[in-house]
């Protein structure tokens, strides 16, 4: 199996895997962490998989992401450092969050797919440093925000 690694953070809500990519800085920890707690609220399973880095490999024809061992179990919280959290060993990628600058998201998303590894995932360019927003486009592209 083929494997790479992404400068990416994944969740797992429910039994979607989410995978959130962006510079360093665009806010990729702070949405995993707000989706995790918002899907939570709703009384749904959700988990973190990988923070900052998520190792991909190729499983047929989906893409699997999990964490890089040295990073396993960890979350960076801005200002703080890493801390431990209980995680998800891996998820199977269902959507791409590309974390951008605000003026190159599209107001509306036009259900783009992205090519990672070979693989086409749905694609959300989302404005980068706005978890909130971000996670109820999100949360809605997955049929869960209630509007």
């Amino acid at each position: 199996m083929a494997r790479l690694q992404l400068h990416a953070t994944t969740v797992l809500l429910g039994d979607r895997g989410v995978l959130i990519a962006g510079d360093s800085g665009a806010g990729k920890s702070t949405l995993a962490l707000t989706l995790v707690r918002r899907f939570g609220l709703s009384g749904r399973f959700a988990a973190l998989v990988s923070d900052d880095r998520s190792d991909i490999e190729i499983c047929d024809g989906r893409l699997l992401a999990s964490a890089p061992e040295p990073l396993a179990g960890l979350v960076e919280v801005h200002g703080l450092g890493p801390r431990s959290v209980e995680c998800e060993r891996r998820a199977v990628v269902d959507l791409l969050v590309r974390l951008v600058e605000p003026g190159l998201a599209p107001r509306y998303q036009e259900g783009d797919c992205e090519t990672v590894a070979g693989c086409a995932v749905p694609c959300l360019a989302l404005p980068r440093r706005q978890a909130e927003q971000a996670c109820s486009v999100v949360l809605s592209w997955l049929g869960v925000a209630p509007f």
